[in-house]
C-alpha cells in the first residue's frame, strides 16, 4: 500500500490487511482501536501513518502502562525521574532489574483521554490550578494512582529548571511522597581566564558547573545503588551511555532521513512521539531501539522509492516547544505544511552523550546541555542553526498554556527567525484545541502562504536549504 494518513477506524482494515499478509507484531501488538475503546478517545481524531512501523510506534507508547504494573508485578524497581529528561534514565538502566520512566509524560493524558479524567480537577483542588503547565496533570495521577504505579524512587532536579514544575513537585512532595532532590544550575560561558568544557550541542560550561552537577549525579547514583541492592562501577554506566548512544544514533538517522527528504516519508505526529522515545525509552530500553528501528528503515525505503506522506511542495516549517494536544500537528499538514525540524526542548537528549571522558562527568555534561538551563539566546542559536540545516521555509513556536518559561521566550526566538528572514508564528495550544481549530488553522495557513509568496527571500538571507 502507498503511504499516506489514515483514521482510527480504517486502521483496523488495515491492521487485518498487515495481519493476513504474515506480520508478526510483539506482545503489545494488537489493532490500535483497542486503546480508544480504553480510553484514550482523541485517537478517534488523529490521522495516522499506515505503515506496520507506526502500528508498532503507537502501541508500544500506549502500553507504557501496562510494561510498568507488570516491571512492579516481576519484582523490579521503578524509579520515577522528574524534569531531567534523559539524564536519570541512562542512569537507572545501568543498574539491573531496574526501570526508569517520566511522570511528568502525564501531561498528555488529558489530551489523550479528551480531559475525560479529573486529574485537572484533583490539582485544582490542591491549589495548582490552570494558572500553571498542563503538567500539573502528573499531580492529580499520583494522588489518583490511576496511571502508574508509586516509584520506588522518585527523582527530580530542580534549579535551572521550569518553575511551574518544580512548584508542583514541592506541592507533591508536601503531600508525603518523598523525593530525592538535585541541582542544575543555571549554564553560564566561562568568564575570560577560567577553564570550560565543551558540551553536547555546541555550547560550554565552566569546568566548575560540570564538577558540581557531577557531584550531585553522584548523589542520585548512590541512591540508585541503595535501591537496586548493588553499586554500579563505570564500566557498567559507561555502557549504558553507549546502548542510550546507540538509540540517539538511530533516532538522529530517523531524523536526517524524514526532515531533509523531500517528500515526507513520515508524517510529524509519529516523528514527535518517536522523539520522545529517546527520554526514557518508554520504559523498555531494548523495545525503544527495535521501535525506532523499524521507523528508520521505513523512512528509507520510502524516500528510495520516492515516496511520501505529503506532497513534495508542502511548505517546511521548523516547529519549537512540543504540543499538548497532538491534534495539532495533523493540522499542520492539513494546511499544506509539514515538519522539517524540531526543538521540543528536548534537544541534549537527541545528542550524543560524550564516550571519550568519565562517565559521570559526561552524563553532568549533558545536564548543562539542556536548552531549558541556559539563556534564551544560546536555544535561537541552535534553532536558527537547525532551521538552516533542514532548509526550514517558516516556524512555528507553540506556547505552551501557564508555562512561565513560554510567557517571553516564545516571542524572542519568533523575533530572532523574522530577523534571520524565516517567517514566524506563535500558537498556544491547549491539552485538547478543538475549540480553537478554527482560530489555529487560521494562524498556521498564514503562515504557509507567507512562506509560499515570499521563501526565495529567507533562502537568500541563509535561512533556507
Amino acid at each position: 500500500m502507498r503511504p499516506m494518513k489514515i483514521s482510527l477506524r480504517e486502521w483496523d482494515a488495515r491492521h487485518a490487511e498487515l495481519t493476513a499478509a504474515g506480520l508478526a507484531e510483539p506482545s503489545y501488538g494488537g489493532p490500535l482501536s483497542r486503546h480508544a475503546a480504553g480510553g484514550d478517545r482523541r485517537l478517534l481524531k488523529l490521522a495516522f501513518d499506515n505503515s506496520a512501523a507506526a502500528l508498532r510506534l503507537w502501541n508500544f507508547l500506549l502500553t507504557e502502562e501496562e510494561r510498568l504494573a507488570a516491571a512492579r508485578a516481576a519484582g523490579m524497581k521503578i524509579v520515577g525521574a522528574m524534569k531531567d529528561l534523559g539524564t536519570v534514565p541512562v542512569m537507572a538502566y545501568s543498574f539491573p532489574a531496574t526501570v526508569a520512566f517520566y511522570p511528568d509524560g502525564a501531561w498528555w493524558l488529558p489530551c489523550f483521554k479528551e480531559l475525560s479524567t479529573d486529574l485537572f480537577a484533583i490539582a485544582d483542588g490542591l491549589g495548582i490550578d490552570d494558572s500553571f503547565c498542563p503538567v500539573r496533570a502528573m499531580l492529580g495521577a499520583f494522588v489518583s494512582g490511576a496511571h502508574f504505579p508509586r516509584p520506588d524512587l522518585l527523582v527530580a532536579s530542580t534549579g535551572a529548571t521550569c518553575d511551574d514544575f518544580s512548584a508542583i513537585a514541592q506541592r507533591l512532595q508536601g503531600l508525603g511522597v518523598p523525593i530525592l532532590w538535585w541541582e542544575a544550575p543555571h549554564r553560564r560561558p566561562p568568564d575570560p581566564g577560567e577553564e570550560g568544557v565543551e558540551l553536547p550541542g555546541g555550547l560550554a560550561a565552566p569546568r566548575a558547573q560540570v564538577e558540581f552537577v557531577r557531584g550531585e549525579l553522584v548523589r542520585v547514583r548512590e541512591a540508585l545503588g541503595a535501591l537496586a541492592g548493588t553499586a554500579i562501577d563505570d564500566a557498567a554506566l559507561a555502557a549504558g551511555i553507549r546502548a542510550a548512544n546507540e538509540i540517539r544514533t538511530v533516532l538522529a538517522d530517523l531524523r536526517e532521513g524524514v526532515f531533509a527528504t523531500p517528500a515526507a516519508p513520515l508524517p510529524s505526529l509519529e516523528m514527535l512521539v518517536a522523539e520522545m522515545l529517546a527520554l526514557h525509552f518508554c520504559s523498555d530500553r531494548a523495545e525503544a531501539l527495535a521501535v525506532l528501528r523499524d521507523l528508520r528503515d521505513e523512512a528509507r525505503a520510502r524516500a528510495a522509492a520516492g515516496e511520501g506522506v505529503l506532497p513534495a511542495d508542502a511548505v517546511r516549517v521548523f516547529w519549537v516547544n512540543p504540543v499538548a494536544d497532538l491534534r495539532v500537528m495533523n493540522l499542520l499538514e492539513d494546511c499544506g505544511g509539514r515538519v522539517c525540524g524540531t526543538e521540543y526542548m528536548i534537544c541534549h537528549a537527541l545528542d550524543l552523550i560524550p564516550e571519550d571522558v568519565p562517565p559521570m562527568e559526561a552524563l553532568a555534561r549533558m545536564v548543562l546541555a539542556d536548552p531549558m538551563a541556559g539563556s534564551a539566546a544560546d536555544r535561537v542559536r541552535r534553532i536558527l542553526r537547525d532551521a538552516q540545516r533542514f532548509g526550514a521555509e517558516g516556524l512555528i513556536v507553540s506556547r505552551i498554556p501557564g508555562a512561565s518559561h513560554c510567557a517571553w521566550e516564545g516571542a524572542v526566538i519568533a523575533e530572532a527567525a523574522a530577523a534571520a528572514g524565516l517567517p514566524a508564528v506563535e500558537i498556544e495550544v491547549p491539552p485538547v484545541a478543538d475549540a480553537l481549530r478554527p482560530a489555529l488553522r487560521t494562524r498556521i495557513e498564514a503562515l504557509v502562504e507567507t512562506c509560499r509568496a515570499g521563501g526565495g527571500r529567507a533562502k537568500e538571507e541563509g535561512v533556507g536549504a
